[in-house]
């Protein structure tokens, strides 16, 4: 079996996961009080410094599930989105509207990436 890596464990779950060559991870702001396009950018800037974290870059995401709260967002996040991705670089993505556990969050992001 090969090994698991975990990086930042707590008690009800782990920062990163990494197992066969495959990152997994999750992105919510750092701020949730801020504005929608400020808390896109500061989850995009967030998931640049994970995968730089574990030897990884934006051209290695391999999957990306966005949870929007609110309808409405999903075009501020799109037109968003096609700015920071890499061209030619497009990970597989399904956009999902639902609530989220915590007040104020305008987006999560659960990640896969190669390493």
């Amino acid at each position: 079996m090969t090994d698991i890596q975990r990086i930042g464990v707590q008690k009800r779950w782990s920062d990163v996961v990494i197992h066969r060559g495959t990152a997994y991870f999750v992105e919510i702001p750092d701020d949730p009080t801020l504005g929608l396009e400020d808390q896109i950018r500061q989850v995009f800037s967030q998931v640049e410094s994970r995968l730089a974290g574990f030897g990884s870059d934006m051209t290695k995401l391999l999957q990306v599930m966005v949870y929007l709260p609110e309808p409405e967002d999903f075009g501020t996040f799109n037109e968003l989105w096609d700015a920071w991705l890499p061209e030619g670089h497009a990970p597989s993505r399904a956009c999902v509207h639902c609530p989220l556990a915590a007040k104020g969050y305008r987006l999560e992001l659960v990640l896969t990436a190669a390493v």
